[in-house]
């Protein structure tokens, strides 16, 4: 170019031709942006394959409401064993441990199932309480017991001792057995040798053959 079109250029134009300090900046980022794009596509690639399954976080104390229930489990299974070694479980829909230092779990639904002399028995409740420790269920409201040996009854308000297959209610009890049916308010009984002791307004009526 000559001396005297250059001079007639403005600055702009002159920062724009070939060999100035812009054309060297245009030329470095054309091979500077491709590479840089590469590398975060890479990054995004393998980062799931190498980060590891963790999240860390900080919760201030004073902003954080505490669950009122400890632990809640859905169609729960407890097992255990009386003291003959024969199993029996416990299922519930629903049970809650409100703290971890208290054994006691709050059932709704629930079917307790043991093993007799004469056979399988079949608890059924709608509320109570299962002691992890001394396997003790306590039951709100009806009872209904179920033996394969025959015999049934609906009680309130039931303690039952699964270790020793003993229970007690604390309400009304009504049965029925393959000679009659029975009604008391209050059913005392070890499952395991099927006797019973009926207190307050006993009644016991035998089927006639």
């Amino acid at each position: 170019m000559h001396q005297r079109q250059y001079d007639n250029l403005t600055n702009l134009q002159k920062s724009m031709l070939p060999g100035s300090v812009h054309d060297y900046l245009i030329r470095a980022l054309r091979i500077i942006f491709p590479i840089t794009i590469v590398a975060i596509v890479t990054f995004l690639i393998l980062s799931p394959l190498t980060g590891n399954d963790e999240l860390s976080f900080v919760l201030d104390k004073d902003q954080v409401d505490l669950a009122p229930e400890r632990l809640k489990v859905t169609d729960a299974l407890y097992r255990g064993e009386d003291s003959k070694g024969r199993p029996f479980s416990v299922k519930a829909g629903s049970a809650v441990q409100k703290t971890s230092d208290t054994p006691i779990l709050d059932m709704e639904d629930f079917v307790g199932r043991i093993i007799l002399n004469s056979g399988p028995a079949i608890l059924t409740g709608q509320r109570g309480t299962y002691n992890l420790n001394d396997e003790i269920m306590r039951v709100e409201g009806p009872l209904d017991y179920k033996s394969q040996a025959g015999y049934e009854f609906t009680a309130s308000n039931v303690e039952i001792r699964l270790q020793n297959q003993n229970i007690e209610s604390f309400g009304t009890v009504n049965g029925k057995t393959k000679f009659g049916t029975f009604s008391a308010n209050k059913l005392i009984g070890d499952l395991g040798k099927r006797t019973i002791i009926l207190e307050g307004n006993a009644r016991l009526t035998v089927n006639r053959r």
